[in-house]
Order: structure tokens, then C-alpha cells, then sequence
């Protein structure tokens, strides 16, 4: 029997679906194949604070590889249900995923507890934004700590250090927005830069420090908001990146229809509204296409159109209560 040319073109449809579920199934399937993540302690730009880091490596590639360095929210690193044990094993679901995620992809990733050498490892509730000590501060002090972490990636042997990726989620967003900017800048210009950001709904007041400057990034930003986030205002972000932009800056914003503040938490209960499974589905997918072409994994999961990415990113998302707690990272 003869195919016509559509029936062939849904055979490879067809094809091209299965090999996207069997060869690229998100880590969220797939993490008991995944290294447990590395602890590791290195300084901050700030001179006198010992970072805690956690490095997601992806399993058998070798070689200088580049990297992302993600920053949590106030809610700290950990899990909910830690219960005074800080370490690998009580790590948020949320941070986990995504760094098993982006190790999936190429990269190499390294999740910074910065609150835990501070003093506050469990974080802050939510509410608590005026009443934080200086040192926790999202615009003058965190981007230190992510400079840190990026000092530290240049001096491994498996990081390419031209290629090294920022994410932050709330407050960590609004740290990782400060991070990249060209004003006040952590360390001078002589220091290695971030080659892209993102920003995970952050909340854009910070401190209204861009006011009359302006926010002008040294790299590409993306940035993520619910329309319908509880916590920070996405309508100050809407305006925040329109100024940016208008400024000539490589800003760009996903607004996500109905989705709510952490949005991306892998748990029943915040899953259970449809608005924010469909905001985790398209912002995972843009999250690693930005990062895919930005920093340019070499690894042989790229081989194939970055289609498949995208395509990924929209299989049923599973979120299930797990040891990791409910962590939902707030500003």
C-alpha cells in the first residue's frame, strides 16, 4: 500500500513523539537515574561569607560543560518537612527538579543555600519581607552570593566559565535581576559575567533601586509571572520590563494567565490549579530553550531539533507530595 505524503507526515509525527517521551522524558520520570547532588562550600564575593552549594552534574559527559547557577527563594533551600536536617537529602522539590532537569540537558548546576550559613536555613515566611535582617537583601547582598557561586564554577575543571547561566525564583529572582545588572554590578567589570538570566516571579520593586537609572542587564533576562500571584505584583514587572526593553535591553516577559506565586512547586496542591500545571509546562519548556541557546550544551540529547524540547515540555506534567515537602518559594 502506497502512503500519501500526510500519512507520512503523521508517521513521523507519530515517531518523532515516542522518540521525545523515550530518549528526552523529563528528569521528573527519569531522576532515579540522576547522580545525587554534590555538597560543596566555596566564598562569597562579600569576603567573609562560606557558601553552601549543591552541583548537579549530568551523568556521563565530560569535558568543560556549561553551567547554571540557581538562587531559591525566602523559603530557603530546603523542604518544608526538613525538620532541622539540612543537607542533599532534604533539599526542595522544587530546586531538586530543576536542577536534575537542567543536568538532564548538558548543564551542570549548582543550587546556593545562602541562607543556611546566615543563620536562617529553613527561610522566611511569607509576610515577613520588612522584617528580614540587611544581610538576607535581595538587591545589595544575594547578588554577592551569586557571584560567589560563579568564582567557584571557574575554578572547576568541568565548567566552561564563558558559559554560565543565572535562575532565581522570587526573592532569588529579584537577586538574580540585580545580579546582571549593569549598575552596581557585584565585583567590576573585570570579573566573569553571567551570559543569561532568569527570573522566576520576582518581585521588580527591589527596593525601587532601578528608579531614574533605569535597569539596563549586561545579558539576556527572562522573566516569568502569574497574572494571578498573591505575593508580588505582576503588573510592576510588566512595567519593569517595558522600560527595560524601551531602554534597548534584552528583557523579555511570559505572563502565565490565572497562574499564582510558585506556580512550578511540584506538589498536588499547588498543581490542582489547572493555571499553574499550564504555566510549569510552558515555562520549563522556554526555561531551557532560553538556556539551550544561550549557553549551548554540546551534549548528545541536542542532536535533534530543539523542537523536542519544546514538545517535552508539554507531556502531562506529574506533581505528587514527595519527601521533599511543599517548599513553595516566596518573596
Amino acid at each position: 500500500m502506497q502512503l500519501s505524503r500526510r500519512d507520512v507526515a503523521k508517521t513521523l509525527i507519530a515517531l518523532l513523539a515516542v522518540a521525545s517521551i523515550s530518549l528526552f522524558a523529563p528528569p521528573l520520570f527519569a531522576s532515579a537515574a540522576l547522580a545525587a547532588p554534590e555538597r560543596v562550600s566555596f566564598p562569597s564575593r562579600d569576603g567573609r561569607t562560606a557558601l553552601i552549594g549543591y552541583v548537579f552534574h549530568p551523568v556521563g559527559l565530560r569535558g568543560r560543560l556549561p553551567a547554571v547557577v540557581l538562587l531559591h527563594g525566602r523559603s530557603g533551600a530546603y523542604s518544608s518537612l526538613a525538620k532541622g536536617v539540612y543537607d542533599e537529602t532534604t533539599l526542595s522539590a522544587r530546586y531538586k527538579l530543576w536542577g536534575e532537569r537542567l543536568a538532564a540537558e548538558g548543564f551542570l548546576a549548582i543550587l546556593v543555600d545562602d541562607f543556611g550559613p546566615l543563620g536562617n536555613p529553613g527561610g522566611f515566611p511569607r509576610g515577613s519581607y520588612k522584617q528580614r535582617p540587611p544581610r538576607f537583601d535581595e538587591v545589595y547582598v544575594r547578588p554577592l552570593h551569586a557571584y560567589g557561586a560563579l568564582d567557584y564554577l571557574r575554578t572547576r575543571d568541568d565548567v566552561d566559565e564563558e558559559r554560565v547561566g543565572l535562575i532565581g525564583w522570587s526573592n532569588g529572582a529579584s537577586a538574580a535581576l540585580a545580579a546582571v545588572a549593569q549598575e552596581g554590578r557585584a565585583g567590576g567589570e573585570h570579573f566573569s559575567k553571567f551570559k543569561a538570566a532568569v527570573a522566576m516571579y520576582p518581585g521588580c520593586g527591589m527596593h525601587r533601586h532601578f528608579e531614574g537609572i533605569g535597569y539596563r542587564p549586561y545579558a539576556p533576562v527572562r522573566v516569568h509571572s502569574g497574572t494571578n500571584d498573591q505575593e508580588v505584583s505582576h503588573v510592576l514587572c510588566q512595567r519593569f520590563v517595558e522600560q527595560s526593553r524601551g531602554a534597548g535591553s534584552d528583557v523579555a516577559l511570559s505572563l502565565h494567565e490565572g497562574a499564582t506565586h510558585g506556580f512550578d512547586s511540584p506538589t498536588a496542591l499547588v498543581h490542582s490549579l489547572g493555571a499553574n500545571a499550564r504555566a510549569t509546562n510552558t515555562a520549563v519548556g522556554e526555561v531551557l530553550s532560553f538556556f539551550i541557546s544561550s549557553l549551548q550544551p554540546t551534549s548528545f540529547q541536542h542532536s535533534l531539533d530543539q523542537g523536542i524540547v519544546l514538545a517535552r515540555s508539554k507531556l502531562p506534567h506529574k506533581a505528587a507530595s514527595s519527601p521533599s515537602g511543599t517548599n513553595t518559594a516566596g518573596h
